[in-house]
């Protein structure tokens, strides 16, 4: 059987599941929240916020009888507020904790069109949906395991895919270089900066059939993501 995953997707999958399961569960539950944060904390919720909402924007306002995927959902924020719009939505994240959490912040006016499950996002059981977001995960993979995993999830997306990565900015690859210099016990995720352009080439390849839409950068603070999005239609 031919394995659905890029090239070391289970390792780096492996090493988020540890990291956002057990070393980092309390501060990514309470960035998901209300709760107060460091300053430093507070501009990353504050970028991932302006993110959200520049995503759910590229969706239609109206998104009665379609069905979305949330890949690495966290504890739900968007599909929350996906799912206001009309949108059936599936969540799975690779954190247990975070989707179980998820489960119980849950507000009763979109509980019965939201499942959270814990999981791989790649993974063809969740079957298929008319769009398909992935906010903040990809940013761990290199540029051709982007582009894989972008092909296995356009396959299953009927109108679009839109999914975030980290730029090759000098600010990003200087602190990509200065984290390696960290202790193991305090370094969070390799987050891999990827060119623009060279991730485009890298998708032409691996989704001839699609064509890229809209992209844009948000940058607040300590946050800096690039979104884009793939046309499936």
């Amino acid at each position: 059987m031919t394995d659905m995953h890029p090239p070391g997707w289970q390792a780096t999958r492996a090493r988020l599941t540890d990291y956002f399961d057990r070393t980092a569960y309390d501060a990514w539950a309470a960035m998901t929240s209300d709760a107060p944060v460091s300053k430093i904390r507070a501009t990353v919720r504050a970028g991932r916020t302006e993110m959200r909402n520049t995503l759910l924007s590229w969706l239609p306002a109206d998104l009665s009888g379609r069905r979305l995927l949330d890949a690495g959902c966290g504890t739900g924020m968007l599909a929350i507020e996906a799912a206001r719009r009309g949108a059936t939505v599936v969540g799975v994240d690779v954190s247990p904790q975070l989707v179980a959490t998820g489960m119980e912040r849950l507000p009763e006016d979109v509980r019965d069109r939201i499942t959270l499950v814990a999981g791989d996002m790649l993974d063809p059981a969740l079957g298929d949906f008319d769009h398909i977001v992935s906010m903040d995960v990809l940013i761990h993979y290199e540029a051709d395991e982007i582009a894989a995993a972008t092909a296995k999830l356009a396959g299953r997306a009927r109108h679009s895919l839109i999914f975030t990565f980290a730029p090759g900015t000098p600010l990003l690859r200087t602190a990509r270089a200065v984290g390696r210099l960290f202790p193991k016990s305090d370094r969070s995720p390799t987050i891999i900066p990827v060119g623009h352009g060279h991730l485009k080439a890298n998708l032409a390849r691996a989704v001839p059939h699609a064509r890229l839409g809209r992209d844009t950068r948000v940058s607040r603070g300590f946050y800096t993501s690039h979104a884009q999005e793939v046309l499936t239609a």
